[in-house]
Order: structure tokens, then C-alpha cells, then sequence
């Protein structure tokens, strides 16, 4: 037919042009309607999300409202715990101590007993000290004529640990025989417990503390000075 009617052909591309207008006029409404449900559905989307975030900060302040009444509620549960634990602990305390009343009497009276009887060996004890002082005196005479041996009484300060109080240096001399006059010294006392002890010794004698060990266990100072005198001569002769 469009060969024998040459309009037949300009008819047809003409009622395509207008099918396909119309298509695309139902296109763009369809696309039109998309975007507007599609910018409804965003719009939703962002109330509902909204909604969800003020209402999940709502129950968030809701529930540090319930932790600070909570723990508001344990500080003064404990705090009244505490109080009563005091009170408790106060009365206690009233109840033992009018119940110690006698019992700290009763050590007062021994502690003024055990004071007395301290005071009665500090007596016995400075007795004894005065009496080896004594003895340390008498050994000046008699060593002093023998073994060319000076004794000095010094009283002050203490040197070392020796309780403070007289103290004794024993001034040995004739020991260098290359000079007569020099001087070899001891000094000592007597400690706080009433024993002998060495001071110092010049030169200084790497046995001392072993005789003045023996010196305390044997109280013999005789042979202590007379040992004394026979390391400070095996020291000058090296």
C-alpha cells in the first residue's frame, strides 16, 4: 500500500512521532511522580530519623537521671551506713575503755614496780662501773713502774658508743727501739651494761677486737694490757 500511496509512509512516521510523544510525555510523568515519592520518602526518613535521635536523647538524660538518683541513693545509704557504723564503734569504744579502767591501774602499778627495780640496778650497775674504774686506777701504779706505762684519765664527750664518763688511755712507751720515747696508745672505758671496751688504739692494732673480746669475757686486764704491749712491739719491729 505505501508503494501505490506515496502518503502512506509520511502518515505512519507521523503517527509514530506522536505515539512516541506520548510515551514520553507518560515518561516524564512517571519520572515526576518518582521524584516526588522518592523526596516524600527521603523527607520521612529524616522525621522518623530525627524522631529517633531526640527520642533516643531523651531516654539517654532519662536514664543518667536514674544512675545519679542512684547513685545519690548509695552514697547516702552509705553514708548512714557509716554513721551508725561510728556510733557503734564510739560506744564500743566507752564500753572497753571503762572496762580497761582497772586493768591500766593495774599496769601503772606494775610499770611504777618495774621503774623502781631499774632504778635499783642503775644503782648496782654505776656501783659496779665505779668499782672497775677503781681497778683501772689501781692499774696505772701497777703497770706503770714495769712496763714504762702512763695512764691518763679523760673525762667529756664520749668517743665512740662508750656511754659518757671518765675513760682511761694507756700511753705505752720503750716499744720502738729505735725511739724509746715514742708513744703507743689505748684508750677505754666502760659501756652502758658495765663492760670493758676498747675506744681506740695508735696505731691502730687489727687483733684489737679480739682481745678486747677476751678482755670482756675473762676481765683480766692485767694480761689485756700485757697482750696489748706485745702486738704494739711485733708492730714496730716490721
Amino acid at each position: 500500500m505505501s508503494i501505490t500511496d506515496p502518503g502512506t509512509s509520511e502518515r505512519f512516521t507521523k503517527a509514530m512521532e506522536e505515539s512516541h510523544n506520548q510515551h514520553l510525555k507518560t515518561l516524564g510523568k512517571i519520572c515526576d511522580m518518582i521524584t516526588e515519592l522518592f523526596q516524600a520518602h527521603k523527607q520521612f526518613i529524616k522525621s522518623a530519623q530525627d524522631s529517633c535521635i531526640k527520642k533516643c536523647n531523651d531516654d539517654k538524660m532519662a536514664f543518667d537521671t536514674i544512675e545519679t538518683f542512684k547513685k545519690d541513693l548509695e552514697h547516702t545509704s552509705k553514708f548512714l551506713k557509716d554513721k551508725r557504723l561510728a556510733i557503734s564503734e564510739v560506744m564500743s569504744e566507752i564500753e572497753q575503755k571503762e572496762m580497761m579502767k582497772e586493768e591500766i591501774i593495774h599496769k601503772i602499778e606494775k610499770l611504777k614496780e618495774e621503774q623502781a627495780k631499774r632504778r635499783e640496778v642503775i644503782e648496782t650497775q654505776n656501783k659496779t662501773n665505779k668499782k672497775r674504774l677503781k681497778n683501772l686506777q689501781k692499774a696505772r701504779y701497777m703497770f706503770q713502774e714495769h712496763l714504762g706505762l702512763e695512764i691518763r684519765a679523760i673525762v667529756g664527750k664520749e668517743i665512740t658508743k662508750v656511754s659518757q664518763g671518765e675513760k682511761l688511755q694507756f700511753i705505752f712507751r720503750n716499744i720502738n727501739r729505735s725511739d724509746l720515747s715514742s708513744a703507743y696508745i689505748v684508750t677505754m672505758g666502760i659501756n652502758a651494761e658495765g663492760v670493758y671496751q676498747v675506744v681506740s688504739s695508735d696505731p691502730a692494732l687489727d687483733c684489737l677486737p679480739n682481745l678486747e673480746k677476751r678482755l670482756q669475757e675473762t676481765n683480766n686486764l692485767a694480761a689485756f694490757l700485757a697482750n696489748i704491749r706485745k702486738e704494739f712491739i711485733a708492730l714496730a719491729r716490721h
